[in-house]
């Protein structure tokens, strides 16, 4: 496994376990409290915080682990990063959009943070998920 298809699965692993920590955190309070009541920044907060130290720590462990990978890059890596990015942005745009739109419509903020939350995971998780299956059966031929 090189260096770069690695940190995909650390990505992929961090985004997907960031927001199920989030989602079981803020779950609960849903059964006694009404939506526009339930206290969810905190969770969001500190699952985003938590996501990104964890993912910071596991690109410094791989790094340290495999130090002659982590200088080779090359031009199928740069290739399969910017397939990973195009499949991935379209969610980001989604999540701004539907965020945006809900907040023309002067909806709760919970819904609207919640949806970009979602959209930023989305991008992670099908990036990441674009990215580790062109290491596994190769980029396509377009």
């Amino acid at each position: 496994m090189s260096f770069e298809e690695k940190r995909a699965s650390a990505f992929l692993l961090v985004a997907v376990a960031g927001y199920t920590a989030y989602v079981i955190l803020v779950l609960p309070a849903f059964a006694s409290t009404p939506l526009s009541q339930v206290e969810y920044v905190s969770a969001m907060l500190a699952t985003i915080g938590g996501a990104v130290v964890v993912g910071i720590l596991a690109n410094v462990t791989i790094a340290v682990a495999t130090p002659r990978e982590a200088r080779r890059i090359d031009q199928r890596d740069r290739d399969i990063d910017r397939l990973g990015r195009r499949a991935g942005e379209g969610f980001v745009i989604a999540g701004s959009v539907g965020a945006l739109s809900l907040a023309l419509l002067q909806v709760d903020y919970f819904w609207i943070a919640n949806i970009l939350y979602l959209g930023f995971v989305l991008s992670a998780v099908f990036g990441s998920a674009a990215r580790l299956i062109a290491y596994r059966w190769g980029t396509p031929a377009w």
